[in-house]
């Protein structure tokens, strides 16, 4: 939810058909900033007339809803969900009981922290790695991205290229529908299967 644009840094384009253009999240105006309010303030960067989306994650939604206000002739998502109804039903009812409320932000981000200090070299190097790519976790935006995300109503059915793969645990494949099946991708596999999801992404738009 909070992955920067650094994770698109190895997906190359035709630099002579496509200019790539990185958004990165703006912080909300506060915890319970709608999504329609957040998407109105973020669509000011995009300065194309016919852009085409690209969202991994939580960024498939905001890809979403930027095409509807753009009238984006394409879009495309990855590890992420075309309709509300795409997630496990433990993220259904962490949605209906509001149970993600009690998640630990400042903890959270208090023993990563910590546990740098002390953790061993290979897990330390996933630490970095985690605060390259993931750079935005401070409590007011993991609240909102987290409340967004679990309450995003598909109200327009567009169409989009979705790229998934079968070993997602956080979007299991089995409740998603029609998506281009990445085999052995995970919910990290813009990081691990950069060159089969550029062929998918070059294929799709030529």
């Amino acid at each position: 939810m909070s992955a920067s644009s650094k994770i698109f840094e190895r997906i190359q384009l035709p630099k002579d058909i496509y200019q790539i253009h990185l958004l990165e999240w703006i912080q909300p105006l506060h915890k319970n900033e709608s999504l329609e309010s957040y998407i109105d303030r973020i669509s000011v960067f995009v300065k194309e007339p016919n852009p085409i989306f690209i969202g991994v994650s939580f960024g498939g939604i905001i890809a979403q809803e930027l095409a509807k206000k753009f009238k984006s002739p394409k879009v495309i998502i990855i590890s992420s969900i075309k309709h509300h109804n795409e997630v496990s039903p433990f993220l259904q009812f962490v949605r209906k009981t509001n149970f993600h409320k009690l998640y630990p932000v400042s903890l959270i981000n208090f023993l990563e922290k910590t546990s740098y200090y002390f953790a061993y070299k290979k897990f330390k190097r996933t630490l970095i790695s985690y605060r390259i790519y993931m750079p935005l976790r401070n409590k007011t935006y993991t609240q909102w991205a987290i409340q967004s995300f679990l309450h995003w109503k598909q109200n327009q059915t567009i169409e989009v290229l979705h790229l998934h793969g079968n070993k997602d645990i956080m979007l299991p494949l089995k409740y998603i529908k029609n998506a281009k099946v990445i085999q052995g991708g995970t919910h990290v596999m813009i990081l691990t299967k950069t060159s089969t999801i550029q062929s998918e992404i070059t294929k799709y738009l030529a």
